[in-house]
């Protein structure tokens, strides 16, 4: 093994003195069985206690089952080479020969078995950690604790993040922990997506939101960064779940901020918190004029000279207004949902100041 492998000489000591136990075990379990003349049958379960039985399970962690399969290959090519030569009757020898290769098929399928059950232990535990993670997430809890189990499924709680809720469906297989993870609550699944890049971060969320959950809305919460960003998208994508029903025609991966009339509507006092201080608050410290042309534009009916009448001024300085209130808050007074976002926006404004 020495010769032919070079990663098993990067091997510590203690390492290279197990697998030269596990190998001796097998050469010794393979003899036992000859003297009982090959005729008990070969027990899966006796294979894996006397030959692997006497390995430390941290072995499984350093010697992979491609390097396993390395190693129990040259063990039985050895073997094959140096058994038959100690046995001089050719029938005995011929027999000694098919035992050994029915012997090694058992040592190699109880080696397969031996990875397959620690694969999924590792598996149940992953997603029972997995679970947890989300569950804190969902429920507001930071710290460390948290943060250590997200680094133990490898998430990396610096890159941007955001969150998606809805019907739960068949999510996709075989998820990279570093840039997902899912869960499910009650009705609801969530799935928390990370990406150094946060437009791609973006386009994967349209493409889970139409890969991963079942029928119904799906409501995607603000880009955040690392564990307390998740936190805050999850709680607002969760607040436009339990609002979007009040928009029919919402589209499939319909964001919180899409949604804040209706999570007004509600009761999210954060709804109206951010209308009031991204909205309300910009067009005041703009200027009376916007808040007065947007008065004016929606008693009006949304058209530019009956407003400009209202206001004695022309239709293009409506007009101005109106794109330098776009250019303020980010929404646009020509499309219906902006408007009644900035209707909400004024009249909690105004009832805040008084």
């Amino acid at each position: 093994m020495d010769d032919r492998l070079p990663w098993f000489r990067t091997l510590s000591a203690a390492h290279r003195s197990w697998v030269t136990i596990v190998a001796q075990a097998g050469i010794s379990g393979f003899v036992d069985w000859l003297k009982a003349g090959s005729t008990p049958a070969l027990d899966g379960f006796r294979i894996t206690g006397g030959v692997f039985g006497s390995a430390p399970r941290e072995l499984l962690r350093t010697v992979s089952l491609r390097r396993t399969v390395e190693l129990v290959r040259i063990a039985i090519g050895v073997a094959e080479q140096q058994f038959p030569a100690l046995v001089e009757d050719p029938v005995e020898r011929a027999a000694v020969a098919d035992s050994l290769l029915r012997y090694s098929r058992e040592v190699a399928f109880s080696a397969a078995a031996i990875y397959a059950a620690a694969a999924e232990t590792r598996g149940a535990w992953d997603d029972r950690l997995e679970a947890m993670v989300v569950d804190a997430i969902v429920r507001g809890e930071a710290g460390d604790a948290v943060e250590s189990r997200a680094a133990a499924l490898n998430w990396d709680v610096s890159l941007p993040v955001t969150v998606l809720v809805g019907a739960p469906g068949e999510a996709a297989a075989g998820t990279d922990r570093r840039t997902a993870l899912t869960g499910v609550h009650g009705d609801r699944y969530i799935v928390v997506l990370a990406d150094e890049d946060p437009e791609l971060l973006q386009k994967v969320a349209d493409e889970v939101a139409d890969a991963w959950f079942g029928p119904g809305p799906v409501v995607r919460g603000p880009v955040g960064t690392g564990l307390r960003g998740a936190i805050d998208s999850a709680r607002q994508a969760l607040s436009g779940l339990r609002a979007v029903n009040a928009w029919p025609a919402a589209p499939r991966g319909v964001t919180a901020d899409d949604l804040l009339p209706e999570r007004v509507l509600a009761g999210d006092a954060e709804a109206a918190a951010t209308l009031r201080d991204k909205v309300f608050g910009p067009l005041v410290a703009a200027g009376g004029s916007l808040i007065a042309t947007l008065d004016a534009y929606a008693a009006a009916g949304g058209a530019l000279e009956p407003a400009a009448r209202e206001l004695f001024v022309h239709t293009n300085t409506v007009r101005y207004r109106l794109h330098r209130v776009t250019e303020v808050t980010g929404l646009d007074p020509w499309r219906p949902r902006d408007g009644a976002a900035l209707r909400f926006a004024l009249a909690l404004g105004r009832l805040r100041a008084h």
